[in-house]
């Protein structure tokens, strides 16, 4: 009896143990990659964030609220607005906190937008920001659909 016991625990344990507490590890920069490489236009124009910090000044998100991020922005704004963030943040109460300074970026652009640009305005209403567990991402792009395909399936 205490055999079977045994094995049943042992059978019903390790895949619970196995795959059950399993996190799933998504490089944020190798997803910007898979999208640079779907839409190849936004790699001339745009600057690449590269440290945490600089989420901070763009963002107003805390470093210590990132695991890992990869992010860039055009650098040239005259025409339509382009960002891209993909953020993992260290907990849930920092994805809030993220997806909150996020909002108010995705409104302050298309804020901007309202004022001066009608075509672009209704571009940037039809982005948005997401976030799915610790991962929170804007995108602000003509190409909003795709990106969001690509990251949604990255990131499970």
């Amino acid at each position: 009896m205490k055999r079977q016991i045994s094995l049943f625990l042992l059978l019903f344990l390790l895949p619970v143990l196995l795959f059950g507490c399993s996190r799933k590890d998504t490089d944020l920069k190798a997803v910007l990659s898979d999208i640079n490489t779907a839409y190849p236009e936004n790699t001339g124009d745009f600057r690449e964030l590269t440290d945490a910090s600089e989420l901070e000044v763009y963002y107003s998100i805390s470093p210590d609220d990132v695991r890992q991020f990869a992010a860039q922005i055009k650098k040239n704004s005259t025409n339509a607005p382009a960002e891209i963030v993909l953020v993992e943040a260290v907990d849930a109460a920092a994805a809030e906190r993220i997806k909150t300074e996020l909002d108010h970026r995705y409104h302050s652009i298309v804020s901007m937008y309202a004022s001066y640009s009608p075509e672009e305005l209704e571009m940037a209403k039809q982005c948005g920001v997401t976030s799915s567990g610790n991962f929170v991402t804007m995108i602000v792009s003509e190409n909003y659909d795709g990106m969001m395909n690509i990251v949604n399936t990255a990131i499970g």
